[in-house]
C-alpha cells in the first residue's frame, strides 16, 4: 500500500512539472488524497483485526482428571520356556492420574493438543494362572499429539480429532508371582500407535474459562519380556489400546 502511494505521489508530481491541464492535475491529488486516506484506515485496521483474534486467545491449557483403562491381553505367545498354562490370558488395571493438555488455535476450528501425563499399571493374569502378578508397577508416558476440529454451536463447542502416540515404559517391574521363576527382569517394549478423539468444551463466563470432558481411545500394543538373568524366558505380545476418559477445566487465552 505504501509503495502505490509513493508512486501515485511520483506520477502527480511529474503531471504537474510537465504542463498537464489543472483538472487532470487535481484530478491526480484527489486519487493521491484517497490512497493515503485508504492506507491509513488499512494500518488502523491491522492492529484491530489482532486484536480481535487475541481477545479469543490463541493457547488453551487443561487441567483435567484422566481414568486411563487398558486392556493388556496376550494376542501371542514367541517365547516360553516356562510352561504357561493354556490359555493364560492378562489383563492391566485401571488408574486414575491428573493430566495437563495444551492446546494451539491454528484458526479458530482446527487445533493442535498435546497431553502430559504419567500413569501407573500392574499387569495380572485372568486366566491360566488367574490372580497372578506378572508386571508390577509398570510407569508410563503415552506422549501423544492430535489434530482437532471445533464445532461452533454458539454455547458449547464439541470437537472431533485424530493423531498419534508413542507409548515410553520408563519403569517396568516383575511382577510378584514371577519371582519365584527366577525372573530378575521385565522389559515392555516403547511402541508407536494412534488415537481417536472427541469431547466438549463448555464456557463457564466471558474470560476464557471453560469446563471441559474428553474421551481417546489408544490403538497401541506392546512386547513384554521376562528374563531370568540374561536368558528371555517368556516372551508375549499384548494389545493395550486403552480408553482414557478425562474431565476438568480449560482456560483459553
Amino acid at each position: 500500500m505504501e509503495s502505490w502511494c509513493s508512486c501515485l505521489a511520483t506520477r502527480c508530481n511529474n503531471l504537474g512539472r510537465m504542463g498537464w491541464p489543472l483538472h487532470r492535475a487535481k484530478e491526480c491529488e484527489m486519487k493521491k488524497l484517497l490512497a493515503g486516506t485508504v492506507a491509513g484506515l488499512a494500518m488502523l485496521a491491522i492492529p484491530a483485526q489482532a486484536q480481535a483474534q487475541d481477545a479469543k486467545g490463541a493457547i488453551q491449557v487443561k487441567l483435567l482428571g484422566t481414568a486411563v483403562l487398558p486392556d493388556g491381553k496376550i494376542t501371542e505367545v514367541k517365547t516360553d520356556i516356562v510352561g504357561l498354562p493354556a490359555g493364560t490370558q492378562t489383563e492391566a488395571n485401571d488408574n486414575v492420574v491428573p493430566t495437563l493438555a495444551i492446546e494451539y488455535f491454528v484458526s479458530p476450528n482446527f487445533s493442535l493438543e498435546t497431553i502430559c501425563c504419567m500413569t501407573q499399571h500392574d499387569v495380572d493374569a485372568v486366566s491360566g494362572l488367574t490372580g497372578a502378578e506378572l508386571v508390577s508397577d509398570a510407569k508410563l508416558i503415552p506422549a501423544t499429539v492430535t489434530a482437532k476440529y471445533h464445532f461452533d454451536l454458539g454455547g458449547a463447542k464439541p470437537y472431533v480429532g485424530a493423531g498419534a502416540t508413542y507409548f515410553l515404559w520408563v519403569d517396568v517391574d516383575p511382577g510378584e508371582a514371577t519371582l519365584p521363576l527366577g525372573v530378575t527382569r521385565t522389559d515392555l517394549s516403547d511402541e508407536f500407535g494412534f488415537v481417536l478423539q472427541a469431547g466438549l468444551d463448555v464456557p463457564v463466563n466471558d474470560s476464557g474459562l471453560a469446563f471441559s470432558v474428553d474421551a481417546k481411545r489408544y490403538f497401541v500394543g506392546t512386547t513384554a519380556s521376562w528374563y531370568a538373568g540374561d536368558t528371555l524366558a517368556i516372551q508375549t505380545e499384548h494389545d493395550l489400546d486403552p480408553w482414557v476418559l478425562s474431565a476438568g477445566v480449560a482456560y483459553r487465552f
